[in-house]
């Protein structure tokens, strides 16, 4: 892993006539994370999942490298967005309720060829047709079906206890063979079955208990993947992929037999969620600065914003952290929303204007602050490139 120390000087060489805040992205570590994202899939193709990078030029370097095929992008808008750029294979992870996407996408056959829709209730598959019905009946017979991705929980259950984070009810072989009968039914193809077993992707080894059900969880989730896979073959369907895993579980979801497919994206920028697991240890590759806009006490110096806090549970573990040590958030304050106090023995040798680089928790989340990602090579900027809300996009 490189030296935080060396890394923070070294980005603030690369952009010292530029004012933070700001973002920059350290291209050699994150093309060393690309390189050990494909070493962990083991020739199994990895999905880049957009929420984690959400900057379009990024991507495209990303997919230009062997080993990467495809996006999973997080919202519908989004993978119009980006098929309309040039994307010709995208799955949508989540499933989706806009209306005008869905009438855009039933209208051209082009998006349908590109994009896959996720479901996982009928009731998803229904609001679909009803919202489509006036856009296929305008078209006639000239438009394929729209393609559709079935997701299935791939969380542990432990007798009442559900490990895992809560997204499909589609569980079992039966009831996933049911849905996608259901889809056929409905007029669309069922073109693929997603697992994402976040109980283990995006779980840091903490404890030997951790361990223990990340391995259970493996076990389980392998037998039960390969039985729901052939439920769904076994109606007829002829599946193109089996999508599984994130940064945190690809060797394991690679492994199994039955995926065709992995995902991956946190993994490029190596934000802090992931600096605790035992099989992978990515470099830290995208950054912030703020910049010391005043000295309260000998011992404390303020940052001009700073409040980036990461989606999920409310806890420490979501705050941004300095990359250098000797610094400390206040307990009292925080990361706060237009100023970041820092204690501690680092703190001390601040002055009024100096800089303080910081990671986020979440890799793409950061790029919702920015409207641009400055690409560094060494100590210089090589390009500068907008984030997608510096073209102007905004996906919820």
């Amino acid at each position: 892993m490189a030296e935080f120390g060396t890394t923070a000087h070294r980005l603030t060489a690369a952009t010292e006539s530029l004012d933070p805040p700001l973002a920059a992205l350290d291209l050699p570590a994150m093309t060393r994370n690309a390189h050990d994202l494909v070493r962990r899939a083991g020739g199994v193709p990895i999905r880049v999942a957009s929420k984690s990078v959400r900057c379009r030029a990024v991507l495209e370097r990303v997919l230009a490298m062997d080993g990467f095929a495809g996006v999973m992008a997080y919202s519908l808008a989004e993978a119009i967005w980006l098929s309309r750029g040039g994307v010709s294979d995208i799955l949508v992870g989540y499933p989706t309720a806009l209306r005008g996407s869905l009438v855009e996408l039933a209208s051209d056959a082009g998006l349908v060829g590109a994009i896959t829709v996720m479901i996982d209730d009928v009731a998803q598959l229904e609001f679909i047709a009803a919202t489509i019905a006036g856009a296929k009946a305008r078209a006639g017979a000239a438009l394929p079906p729209i393609r559709i991705c079935l997701d299935i929980d791939a969380s542990l259950r432990v007798g009442k206890a559900h490990l895992g984070v809560r997204r499909s009810p589609i569980r079992t072989p039966d009831q996933a063979a049911a849905l996608a009968r259901d889809a056929v039914r409905l007029g669309f193809v069922v073109v693929g079955v997603m697992f994402y077993e976040a109980q283990i992707a995006g779980l840091p080894d903490s404890s030997p208990a951790v361990r223990v059900v990340k391995r259970r969880s493996a076990q389980e989730l392998a037998i039960r993947r390969s039985a729901v896979v052939a439920a769904v073959r076994a109606t007829g369907i002829e599946l193109e992929f089996v999508n599984s895993g994130g940064t945190g579980s690809l060797e394991i979801s690679a492994e199994d037999p039955a995926v065709t497919e992995v995902t991956a994206g946190s993994g490029l920028y190596a934000s802090t969620l992931f600096d605790g697991y035992d099989a992978f240890n990515p470099d830290p590759a995208m950054f912030f600065a703020l910049p010391v806009v005043r000295r309260p006490t000998r011992d404390i110096a303020t940052l001009f914003g700073g409040g980036y806090i990461a989606s999920g549970p409310t806890k420490k573990s979501r705050q941004p952290l300095p990359v250098e040590d000797g610094f400390a958030l206040l307990g009292t304050e925080g990361a706060g929303e237009v100023q970041t106090p820092l204690r501690g023995p680092s703190a001390e040798l601040l002055r009024v204007g100096d800089r303080v680089w910081l990671r986020h928790a979440k890799a793409g989340e950061l790029l919702e602050r920015f409207d641009r990602v400055h690409l560094v090579q060494g100590s210089s900027v090589v390009q500068t490139v907008p984030s997608y809300r510096g073209e102007g996009q905004n996906f919820g």
